[in-house]
């Protein structure tokens, strides 16, 4: 019998940065400091934040996730992009090429980006002995179901794979409401 159970991961506004970025924001050859390892293997949230701005609102104190990463990328939930007053696309981390454009302030400096705001696709990470448990590969897309008073069905559910992996599913604010689902809640793949 296939494995089916999975926990949640629930993934609040937050900014990965660039070195290049971190250094206007917080100065030259600046080094996050670790506040809290997260599951996925070498992944913390960061003691920096930084203040997100558009020209009609802000958010002040947005965590910084680490390490620093190729490009700076802000992940919100869609709710947040209307209080910014932007319109955001659903994407997979990473893939930023056309989105919304915020400015970034830190302590030390200012980051204006012509892109690079998404919500980022719900997801599973998997191991690769997860995903055999499972019965699925990299890039499937499945759907999942959350059980409960507000149950609800995910589709459009990314599967990715990785030998560093830890079984997890991220979902954003905005889905973990609407199914009053709590970290560590476990959802069942249903395919």
């Amino acid at each position: 019998m296939l494995e089916t159970k999975v926990p949640v991961g629930i993934s609040a506004r937050h900014i990965h940065v660039s070195q290049a970025d971190l250094d206007i924001l917080y100065g030259e050859g600046y080094q996050l400091t670790i506040k809290k390892d997260l599951l996925q293997v070498g992944q913390f949230a960061a003691n920096e934040t930084v203040d997100l701005v558009t020209e009609k609102s802000s958010f002040k104190n947005v965590r910084i996730l680490g390490p620093v990463r190729k490009q700076t990328q802000v992940e919100i939930a869609l709710t947040d992009a209307l209080k910014l007053k932007i319109g955001i696309p659903v994407r997979e981390s990473g893939d930023t090429k056309g989105s919304a454009g915020i400015t970034v302030v830190g302590p030390k400096g200012t980051v204006t980006l012509e892109e690079g705001v998404i919500a980022a696709g719900r997801h599973i990470h998997m191991s690769i002995d997860d995903a055999q448990k499972f019965g699925v590969q990299d890039n499937d897309i499945v759907k999942v179901r959350c059980d409960g008073e507000r149950g609800l069905t995910f589709d459009n559910v990314l599967i990715r794979v990785h030998e560093n992996f830890r079984l997890e599913m991220h979902i954003d604010t905005d889905e973990a409401n609407a199914a009053m689902c709590k970290n560590g809640c476990t959802v069942e793949i249903i395919k």
